[in-house]
């Protein structure tokens, strides 16, 4: 998977009712917006203009900040009042501040909350309005091509084309940013329609240079050069399938050796269209939910809770791997969750009143609500249930699928990107129900839900490996292939020694090109117009 690029968010702050601490006019305000690394350790990371005479002001100059899904970014927003012209902040007043995470502005797109002194105590009557909008150029071209008379490499057969488009950099090299697909023995070849973003292309400059390369695949890698030529993004705009841009394709070593040389061959622009595509923020800021729900394995291979040894064994300080995940994942999705209410289940154990084996039971043994008040209440939940408990078996996945499925499906009915589904199932081995749990796992891949999956304990990890899509397409049991790769799969052992946030990390980068990519296919947009 290539490094997502990072997502720019611009945050615009205001406030009212200041506390005015200058005799004789009113305060001069000045925000400074600070950010956590680790515990309590805050740096800065820029500060807005002073705004003279002003319990109400609203800052021009506005925050610049990299956005990540998978982080919890803390931030504190600081008013002070400036009468000196020292960059110091310790001699100035301090008129209260405010702290919350990224995650929560930018699910909510406008936060208004009142402003505390350093003791927790209201700041007057003063309150800060900080509103996001992401920085981006999100148009995609979209391009259809063909070609004809291609020069023919091959002394077998015909050539197999494809092509490459290219960009320049400050510094004149080219870079690639697309190739096609090979289309075998053919000198006339039609290609599948793409998507590239206008950035990629040519840096949104409608009049940078594109150069586009036709080659001859050759299976050992020394592909031949049908020919090339060069555009911008400007002529290609005026493709249409009525009327076609074409290209002469050159090969400048022909040319110098043959004197009566034409061309290699004629491409054909037949469509090209420059679209706005919504980005996960779109989406998020659009008013989308992202429900969270667990599924907990409470099968015997764990061992007995009551055991030092066993997986679900609670240390004296109150924690196991199967707490800590919970904890890591929920705390970076529960900012994009406005009830924070989130069903858990378990499986693989035998339950009360009849200790019948459960596949798909409610941690609080309430079926008809099975929902946690925030990830406290997860955590709750488990500790509470674990002792009533007979862990049994076997390791079955696809029941809990399926539960997360049924809503996701209901969801569909909306016609918006309204809600999308994330289900943490928690393991420590091996699955018994592999062929279900595949069938499963492709049609959620239809609906709009990711799975991620956190192996605790040494266990052969093999078959979780084998969900996730990474290494190539799942198919169900009966070879239906999955239309999306919904899975991500990691071995908890790999964080034991990580920072908290590591783990998070990892399972949740995927997710926001995972939300994207399912809202796009089905041309479903954000139940609000985010730039509204």
């Amino acid at each position: 998977m290539a490094a997502q690029c990072v997502t720019k968010v611009e945050l615009t702050v205001a406030c009212t009712s200041l506390l005015d601490k200058d005799v004789g006019s009113k305060s001069d305000p000045l925000c400074v917006l600070l950010q956590n690394t680790s515990g309590q350790q805050w740096y800065e990371v820029d500060r807005t203009e002073r705004v003279k005479n002003s319990l109400n002001p609203k800052f021009a100059k506005k925050f610049l900040i990299d956005y990540y899904f998978e982080l919890v970014q803390k931030l504190k927003f600081g008013i002070y009042d400036i009468d000196n012209k020292t960059f110091d902040l310790s001699d100035d007043d301090f008129l209260g501040e405010f702290e919350c995470t990224l995650g929560q502005i930018v699910s909510s797109r406008t936060v208004t909350k009142p402003l505390v002194l350093k003791n927790g105590r209201p700041a007057g009557r003063g309150s800060i309005m900080i509103t996001a909008e992401e920085v981006k150029d999100n148009r995609v071209v979209v391009l259809e091509v063909e070609a004809r008379k291609l020069d023919n490499k091959d002394f077998f057969g015909k050539s197999d084309p494809y092509l490459e488009f290219h960009k320049q950099t400050g510094d004149g090299n080219w870079v690639m940013v697309h190739r096609t697909e090979v289309i075998k023995n053919n000198l006339n070849p039609v290609w599948r329609p793409f998507k590239i973003s206008l950035n990629s292309l040519c840096y949104s400059d409608m009049d940078k240079s594109i150069k586009i390369e036709c080659y001859d695949y050759d299976s050992d890698g020394s592909h031949d050069l049908i020919g090339s030529f060069q555009t911008t993004m400007s002529k290609l705009k005026e493709a249409s399938r009525s009327s076609p841009v074409e290209f002469e394709c050159i090969n400048e070593k022909k040319r110098q050796k043959k004197k009566n040389y034409k061309n290699s061959g004629i491409v054909s622009i037949k469509h090209c269209e420059i679209i706005v595509e919504c980005t996960f923020l779109d989406y998020i800021m659009g008013g989308c939910q992202l429900n969270f729900t667990v599924g907990i394995d409470f099968t015997g291979s764990n061992g007995d809770p009551r055991s030092p040894d066993s997986l679900h064994y609670l240390s004296p300080n109150g924690v196991n791997e199967y707490l800590t995940a919970i904890w890591s994942v929920g705390m970076v999705i529960q900012d994009y969750d406005t009830d924070k209410m989130f069903p858990a289940f378990g499986f693989g154990a035998q339950i009360p009143p009849s200790f019948q084996v459960s596949h798909e039971f409610p941690l609080n043994f309430n079926p008809s609500n099975p929902f946690c008040n925030g990830i406290q209440g997860i955590v709750d939940a488990y500790r509470a249930c674990l002792p009533q408990l007979k862990l049994y078996g076997p390791t079955n996945f696809s029941p809990i699928i399926n539960h997360v499925a049924r809503f996701a499906a209901a969801a569909t009915q909306q016609q918006t990107a309204s809600q999308y589904f994330i289900l943490l199932i928690i393991t420590d081995g091996v699955i018994t129900d592999l062929d279900q749990t595949r069938t499963a796992i492709v049609n959620a891949s239809k609906l709009p839900m990711s799975i991620i999956i956190v192996g605790v304990g040494g266990a052969d990890f093999d078959a979780m490996e084998f969900l996730d899509g990474d290494n190539g397409v799942l198919r169900s049991f009966s070879g239906e292939p999955a239309v999306r790769d919904i899975v991500q799969f990691v071995p908890f052992r790999k964080f034991q020694n990580s920072p908290k946030e590591a783990l998070a990390q990892c399972v949740l980068a995927e997710v926001p090109q995972q939300v994207v990519n399912y809202f796009s296919t089905y041309k479903l947009q954000p139940p609000k117009n985010p730039a509204a």
